[in-house]
């Protein structure tokens, strides 16, 4: 409850502080917001309680999934150096709209109304909507913004026609209400089946599950990679912790229904994605569809609904975040050495050299790639074991063997940067990374060792 209210005041006061002649006080400003905000989320911690008139309910995973948001936030935003080498940004704004998306994000963690969820994912989708278009010299990142606005608008009236349906069933947009409701009458409305269909639907499009995901590539390429990589940790994380909020708390009884569709949705995910980011050149779509591969290895853990289920889903957004913010990060460096029409070159070939033009990029690259390919000793390994295990002991062990299937074929497109890096003659001098950079990239590399080597530091917190 703190980190919406914090994030809400701080927002507004970050707009103002754009008033100021000097712009350098703006990052420091919001990493120190989104820091308090962070520690005023563990205030509930082992406190279970509703709030906003039972609208909210907060629990220590929704804590810890609103923490891994944050977190995820703080190293994201640390990378933008306050958009100090843009003359034409508006960091007021783009800080401001940030903060207000992880209002948003947070509320879709820990919802206990519906109309909670549907506010939550509006005013993240929003802000996302306008960042992803904040470069409005660059053609390709406004018809990003114009297909994710136009997507998002249609996947959001499909959700809001499930929350209907589900209205419909059970005379409440509670979510709790559905569970009791399920066992007391074993005959359930039609107007049930319909909802959890057409609401699955509006929040799998957010987390680009297949056959979803088709808007993710183009609109990842087209945004700034900032904003590309706050859309791939953030919502990603966010979405997931609704879908799993709300099947975990109101279908679970229904598990036969849904899990038809997750299944055929985890086996598109992981097939479209990992068979076409093999034939990809720009580093960007790889870490695309990578983004809509391992939103099939998540859905996972959702089908594997158990006990430990909590702890496995929360684990592997984490890993998947530090890995994803390491990528994006050095290709935010390396591809500034290059232009390609006057823009960053962001396909694989500019990272071709980089072992010797800077060691640490390459080794910060290097233990990212690993992390989300699931090589062991790394975080996305441990992540991978987790949601396997899950699944497989709900019975579905030949999804499991699927899924393996698809990680042997990630490993090759996986390794494609990190080929580049090592064994590839590059052009340019060596390449010179801020102090600031070092440390951010130092932080997300540790994080993914460390949970590689002693997984149970976040895992056993729950």
């Amino acid at each position: 409850m703190y980190p919406i209210i914090i994030l809400s005041i701080t927002g507004l006061v970050t707009l103002f502080l754009g008033f100021l002649k000097s712009k350098k006080i703006l990052l420091p400003a919001t990493l120190f917001f989104i820091l308090v905000a962070l520690l005023s989320n563990f205030y509930d911690w082992n406190s279970p309680g509703l709030y906003f008139y039972e609208m909210s309910e907060i629990t220590n995973l929704s804590t810890i999934f609103s923490a891994i948001i944050l977190v995820s936030a703080f190293l994201i935003i640390a990378l933008t150096r306050g958009f100090l080498d843009d003359s034409s940004a508006q960091p007021a704004e783009y800080f401001a709209l940030m903060q207000f998306s992880l209002v948003g994000a947070i509320m879709m963690t820990n919802f206990q109304n519906l109309i909670m969820l549907f506010i939550g994912v509006e005013i993240l989708s929003v802000a996302m909507y306008v960042l992803t278009g904040s470069d409005k010299s660059n053609l390709r990142g406004n018809e990003a913004a114009l297909k994710y606005f136009l997507m998002g608008a249609f996947a959001t009236g499909i959700m809001l026609f499930g929350m209907a349906m589900f209205y419909g069933a059970s005379y409440s947009f509670d979510i709790k209400d559905v569970d009791s409701l399920l066992a007391q009458y074993p005959s359930r409305p039609v107007y049930l089946y319909i909802g959890v269909t057409f609401l699955l639907i509006g929040l799998l499009f957010k987390v680009s599950a297949a056959p979803f995901h088709f808007w993710t590539p183009d609109v990842y390429e087209g945004a700034p990679t900032i904003f590309t990589t706050f859309m791939s940790t953030i919502v990603k994380t966010a979405g997931f912790a609704a879908i799993y909020r709300v099947i975990s708390v109101s279908f679970n009884q229904m598990h036969t229904f849904w899990a038809i569709m997750l299944v055929i949705m985890i086996v598109l995910s992981l097939l479209i994605s990992n068979i076409t980011a093999v034939y990809q050149t720009s580093f960007k779509r790889v870490l695309a569809y990578s983004s809509i591969s391992h939103a099939g290895y998540m859905l996972l853990a959702v089908l594997g609904l158990s006990a430990k289920s909590d702890s496995s889903i929360a684990f592997y957004s984490f890993a998947y975040s530090l890995a994803t913010i390491s990528a994006f990060g050095v290709l935010m460096i390396v591809s500034k050495e290059k232009l390609v029409n006057g823009r960053p070159d962001e396909s694989i070939s500019v990272l071709n050299g980089l072992g010797k033009r800077n060691p640490f990029l390459a080794a910060v690259l290097a233990i990212a790639m690993l992390s989300l390919a699931g090589i062991p000793l790394t975080a996305g390994f441990m992540g991978k074991f987790y949601v396997f295990n899950d699944v497989a002991s709900r019975g579905y062990v030949w999804l499991m063997i699927v899924a393996i299937l698809m990680s042997a074929v990630g490993i090759y497109y996986y390794f494609k940067p990190i080929i580049a890096a090592y064994m590839k003659e590059g052009e340019g001098d060596r390449i010179n990374v801020p102090q600031f950079y070092k440390i951010i990239l130092g932080i997300t590399t540790a994080g993914s060792i460390l949970l590689g080597l002693l997984p149970d530091l976040v895992r056993g917190l729950l």
